[in-house]
């Protein structure tokens, strides 16, 4: 499993069964068994230890763009760019842990925010970028999930020229060829689509860049993902679109922030920087520099 979606099991599990949630998704949840306690260089540190030692660490998606990424050593992106400003708010220096994405998104908070790494590594003060589920939160105790600054959605990108006007939706894929990122929302959508008519149509790639320079160079007509990582990879001729998704029971999901849940007023914090940056307009200006369309969270 190559998931350069982040969380993509608990995405897949929650957003396309169709699951509904309670008025309280607290409410039927029997808490699990406490963790051994860990020491205070595992689970990291507080604000005020933050603030005296000059520094806070971010975890971060390696090989996320638009999202996160190492260009000639420098770290770039939108979390990257969001993080850097989060750090000059709190006054200190913002330093960047690049972490490979597991099978879950409880697996990576485990290993980056609350215990750390089987292997090697240890925590980081904040992780950027995780998908918010009421009902995983609910479940992940050891964790805090806040800082919510964007919403991302599954769209359709597409070769202009091929469909002439008219834009594609998911029944199109019966005879047309639409590539997706291996083991992704979108390829578990398509591959079960009105009983696997589509099946045939789809190509499954790495990352959904690899998919989208297949679809400027011609190779196949669309490329279904998250619409951020589709407007990265749009060239002359490609356009993306939200159609409707029979069958699928949430095609959008809020993403914010995951810190550990002893350390509440570090989450208040970044929280409070977060706001400001939604609310000045910078957040939507750091997704424009990139040709992005930032789409603020929502309930």
């Amino acid at each position: 499993m190559t998931p350069s979606l982040p969380g993509c099991a608990l995405l897949a599990s929650v957003l396309w069964t169709g699951a509904v949630f309670a008025a309280d998704p607290c409410a039927d949840y029997v808490p699990q068994p406490k963790p051994q306690n860990a020491s205070r260089d595992i689970v990291g540190q507080d604000i005020d230890e933050i603030l005296e030692r000059g520094y806070i660490r971010f975890a971060v998606y390696e090989d996320f763009a638009p999202y996160s990424w190492q260009e000639d050593g420098e770290a770039r992106g939108v979390d990257v760019d969001l993080a850097r400003i989060v750090a000059e708010d709190l006054g200190v220096a913002p330093r960047f842990d690049f972490v490979a994405a597991g099978e879950t998104l409880e697996t990576d908070l485990r290993s980056y925010i609350w215990q750390r790494p089987v292997v090697d590594g240890t925590v980081s003060n904040v992780m950027m970028h995780v998908p918010f589920d009421p009902t995983f939160a609910c479940r992940v105790e050891q964790v805090t999930f806040t800082g919510l600054y964007m919403q991302d959605r599954i769209a359709i990108a597409y070769d202009e020229g091929y469909y002439d006007g008219s834009k594609p939706v998911p029944a199109y894929f019966r005879f047309d060829t639409v590539g997706v990122e291996n083991d992704s929302l979108s390829d578990f959508y398509l591959s079960s689509f009105a009983g696997g008519q589509v099946s045939a149509g789809v190509r499954r790639y790495p990352s959904v860049a690899d998919a989208m320079s297949d679809l400027a160079a011609g190779n196949i007509n669309a490329v279904m993902g998250q619409r951020v990582q589709l407007e990265h990879g749009l060239t002359k001729g490609l356009a993306v679109h939200e159609p409707p998704l029979p069958g699928l029971a949430k095609s959008s999901w809020n993403v914010g922030i995951a810190v550990h849940f002893a350390y509440k007023p570090l989450g208040y914090a970044v929280d409070d920087a977060i706001r400001k940056v939604i609310d000045d307009g910078r957040l939507a200006k750091i997704f424009a520099d990139y040709g992005l369309t930032w789409q603020e969270a929502s309930w």
